[in-house]
This record gives structure tokens, sequence and C-alpha cells, in this order.
């Protein structure tokens, strides 16, 4: 499915990657440069990619039940190289288009893997900007019927390492926004903090879309979202194996050690006959009865940390959480 080009670069087939007829928006093969602090998605392999097995079906469900003139508008949070955004031109067919990252650099790169991989015949408004979360958009007037976000959960203290380093999973820290306790205990900071600036940008019947790593219950995430404002459902529910997973795993289980959590995780194996014959949307639907028959299952960090070192896979869930005003 997928050629890789270099480490700055990757080539692939957009509709096997969107698992799609053909694309009408985007150029059959999308050629992306990757920024040097971006993370690089693995696109090779679909199960693993975050746009492919999640951000994907969950736009195409967006559009069965809203139709594509609810979906004109769209913005993608923390974009990295773009995917994101393109799945949005390509499913939704977005042609007001979004997109923010923390570099300038990041976000060059994005903007122009965007406007390079559109169709002939396709057009988008493209407004991007560098730095946090919508603040790079303030100003410009845009709103968007849907603003997508998959942000990192754990808080990164030292500014320095980010610099350096391209990482998906560690955000600045600490924020100076008031932020609920639960919300803060349960790693959701960023999430909540989005969902917050959020309300200025959205269209009338406008959404936010989270799509979250689900290491803590998913009332968790329902109480944040509304906390925040809104009326939260779960339009999909899924599974991935841990991406780096001494590191992630590490870092949560001492955030535990200070209080914070719970936070669990499961063998990939229990994981894998959970969701057996399921679809992202209909475990969406069954998402608090699936969470139900896990829970015998569930690992803490400490024990998941244990396993891994023992040669266990180890995964989590991710919940596509869908957040409309509470107007």
């Amino acid at each position: 499915m997928t050629d890789l080009e270099t480490s700055a670069s990757l080539s692939l087939d957009i509709a096997a990657y969107l698992d799609i007829d053909k694309p009408r928006h985007l150029r059959p093969r999308v050629k992306i440069d990757v920024a040097d602090r971006a993370w690089r998605p693995p696109v090779e392999d679909r199960q693993r990619d975050w746009v492919s097995s999640i951000v994907a079906p969950a736009l195409k469900i967006l559009r069965a039940r809203r139709g594509e003139a609810a979906c004109k508008a769209f913005c993608a949070l923390g974009t990295g190289v773009g995917l994101d955004a393109l799945a949005a031109v390509e499913l939704l067919g977005a042609e007001v288009v979004g997109v923010t990252d923390l570099f300038p650099d990041v976000v060059e790169a994005a903007a122009e893997n965007i406007r390079r991989n559109l169709a002939p015949n396709s057009s988008v408004a493209l407004h991007a900007g560098a730095g946090d979360l919508l603040q790079p958009l303030r100003g410009s007037g845009v709103k968007f019927d849907l603003i997508y976000e998959n942000l990192p959960n754990l808080p990164l203290a030292d500014g320095a390492k980010v610099e350096a380093d391209s990482t998906s999973a560690t955000f600045l820290a600490p924020r100076d926004e008031s932020v609920p306790q639960a919300a803060r205990d349960a790693l959701l900071a960023l999430h909540y903090v989005a969902l917050v600036q959020a309300h200025e940008f959205l269209r009338p019947g406008g959404a936010v879309l989270s799509t979250i790593g689900a290491r803590v219950p998913l009332s968790a995430l329902t109480d944040m979202a509304e906390a925040a404002g809104y009326v939260a459902r779960f339009l999909g529910y899924w599974w991935k194996a841990q991406v780096d997973p001494e590191a992630i795993v590490g870092s949560y289980a001492q955030w535990r050690r200070q209080g914070l959590g719970p936070f669990h995780f499961y063998e990939v194996d229990v994981l894998e006959a959970a969701f057996a014959g399921l679809e992202l949307e209909q475990a969406g639907r069954d998402a608090l009865s699936i969470e139900q028959a896990l829970r015998p299952h569930q690992l803490d960090a400490e024990a998941a940390l244990a396993g891994l070192r023992q040669g266990r896979r180890i995964g989590h869930t991710v919940a596509a959480l869908l957040s409309e005003p509470n107007r």
C-alpha cells in the first residue's frame, strides 16, 4: 500500500489508506513531507496508524449522520503532517480547513502537504498557524463545523525537551487555565482546555471530535466534556497496541505513584478478543458495555509495565468522543 521514501517524506495510495474506492478531492498518490519535530505516522501499518484506523472511520460516520453540507469547515489541532486535514478534505468535502501545531516548521510543512495533494479541480481556504491550540487562529474570524483534536495526555514540565524532540504523547506543562481537578487527575487537561477554547470557533450546529487513548474510565471523558459545556457521546470505540510502550506506560506509572489516575491497560490478546467482529461505530454504541466486560482484565500502569518487561504485548482502548455545545 505504501512506499516509504526517506525519513523526511512518505508516499501513499490515498484510496487504500482511507479505504475508499477512489479519491474525489485528493490526488491518488499523496506525498507527505515530515518536519523534523513532527511525529512520523506509521502509514505502512493501518492498524497502528491513527488517521487510517480511527480518524477516517469516525469522519465517515459523521458524514453519514450529518451529510456533507454540515461538514464543510474543518479544523485540526496539533495536526502534525496534516493527514487528518487531508482526510477531512476527502471524506467530508471540507472547503475551509484550519490547522495548528506548536512549531512554525511543522505547520508550514503540513500546510504545504495539504496544498500539494489537492486534486487539480479542488481547492480549500486554508488557515494555518503555529502556537497553542486554537490561539493561532484567534482574530481570523474563521469558524468551523468540526474541530478535531488528538492531543497529548502526558504533561511534560521540561520545555527544552519538547523543543528538541518530536513527540505526540507529551505537552508543555503546567497550564495556566482553570481545569477541573478530575480532568487534571485523569491527565485530560489539554483536551479540556481545547474544548473550552473551541466554543468561540464553532459555527452553529458545530461540534468537537476528540480521539483519546482511553486509559481512564469512559465516564471521565464524558464528565470532562460536560464540565467544558458540552453534551458528549461516543462516536466510536476501539483499541491500540501501545506505541513506545516502555516510555509511555512508565510515565503513566510514575504519574500514578504521584496520586493521579487510576490508569488502565490490557494485554493485546484480550483487546483483540473483545473487539472481534465489531466496527468502530458499533463498538461506539456499545462502549460502556465493552468497558464493563473488559474490567476484569484491566491492568494498572504498574502491572502493565511489569507485563511489558516480561515480554507481554500491552494496549489500551481508544474513544472517539463527539462533543456538541450545551446551548
